[in-house]
């Protein structure tokens, strides 16, 4: 087993760079469980804008009324009736809304006659929105019994206001699936642990290859009594229990972050995706090693095919975010397929023939691609092999 321990012996020596990307798998991992929140957590926060109340009119109990109003449920901030500093305020976003109170104001809404309140606000903002229904709502209030109510003193106005508005509803969100976030977050854990393990099997299949594919160290090995098919068998063993061992050292910390939850079905199906997946990384790996004739080119390769893979992917970007066109390009490399089984494990509430069937469509087409990539391989070193003979 010469060729098997001298594969090894080259692994270690590029350990450094292995290393580097089994750190940044780390850092992702542990950097994703602790600050991934769920999308579809509806948790509602009430926050309050930064208003400025002017008023240009009368001190009266109807302005009184919707500055209390306005105060309740946004910040009131004194500022003086001066546009340069308004609209300084509004640039450093110091302030959000404007209040202008025009003058007449409340001789003229007490008559029921149409006449608006001024605003200044940030443009396409959410909450000029917000305060813009805030102060609707307080007016069509009053309105409403002005118009039903003679003779109502700004007082009593004021008080049936507040008392109609002191009233809240009680809303409970239900979330069916307390779990979903957490599947979601693991999701994403085996997402990230196809760019890494990608991007190791590349570098350490390529940098053996590099050594053995040297013309004076294959002329060599034709020369020895080392037959090409055990040559062969050692190497592609030697291959099989590097890639076996990297996807050990990416799911190990899986165990750790989650726990019992990788015994249950769908943790069993994200380690079986998984290792399915390594089959096709490392037979295109096995034959980008053997395209490539320089150390420089095997860093080139690493990130255009890892990186390249997992972006179109939905690896680094949510696939709902990506064009039909670019999931179909994307939908011929097996990152595709590993991904979208990730996604069904996620999301399924149970497991069901239909579910089971798309999986299974993935597995078998990233063993197709494992099977094709390695099928070129061995005719790429054939020909290099009898090539090198016949030169020799």
């Amino acid at each position: 087993m010469l060729v098997y321990k001298a594969f090894f012996k080259i692994i270690q020596k590029n350990i450094l760079q292995i290393l580097i990307y089994i750190v940044i798998f780390l850092f992702f991992v542990v950097l994703i469980a602790n600050t991934y929140t769920d999308p579809t957590n509806m948790d509602f926060k009430e926050s309050k804008v930064n208003t400025v109340f002017i008023n240009h009119d009368e001190d009266s109990k109807l302005l009184e009324g919707l500055k209390e109003y306005i105060s309740q449920n946004a910040n009131l901030i004194d500022i003086p009736d001066d546009i340069q500093k308004l609209q300084d305020a509004l640039y450093f976003r110091e302030v959000e809304y404007i209040v202008k109170v025009p003058k007449g104001f409340t001789e003229a809404f007490m008559k029921g006659e149409e006449i608006r309140i001024e605003k200044t606000i940030v443009p396409d903002s959410a909450s000029s929105v917000y305060m813009d229904n805030l102060i609707n709502k307080y007016l069509n209030t009053a309105r409403l019994y002005i118009s039903s109510i003679e003779n109502l003193s700004q007082q009593q106005l004021v008080n049936y206001i507040g008392e109609d508005l002191s009233h809240e509803t009680e809303v409970l969100l239900f979330n069916p699936d307390p779990e979903k976030g957490k599947n979601i977050r693991r999701m994403y854990y085996f997402n990230f642990l196809a760019y890494s393990l990608f991007a190791i099997l590349i570098l350490g299949v390529s940098a053996v290859m590099i050594v053995f594919n040297q013309p004076d160290l294959r002329k060599r090995h034709s020369c020895s009594p080392l037959k090409l098919k055990n040559m062969n068998f050692q190497m592609i063993l030697g291959n099989i229990s590097f890639a076996i061992l990297v996807w050990l050292i990416m799911i190990i910390p899986s165990f750790i972050m989650y726990g019992d939850y990788m015994f249950t079905k769908k943790g069993l199906l994200f380690l079986l995706n998984s290792i399915i997946f390594t089959l096709p990384a490392l037979s295109i790996s096995f034959l980008i090693a053997n395209i490539v004739k320089s150390k420089n080119a095997i860093s080139a390769a690493s990130n255009v095919v890892s990186l390249g893979t997992c972006f179109i992917s939905g690896v680094f970007v949510p696939r709902d975010f990506l064009g039909e066109t670019l999931l179909k390009f994307a939908s011929f490399t097996p990152t595709y397929w590993y991904v979208k089984s990730n996604h069904i494990i996620a999301n399924i509430d149970r497991l069901k023939e239909e579910d089971i069937r798309s999986i299974l469509t993935g597995i078998l087409i990233m063993l197709i691609f494992a099977l094709t990539a390695l099928a070129i391989t061995m005719v790429i070193k054939k020909k290099k092999y009898t090539g090198q003979v016949s030169g020799s």
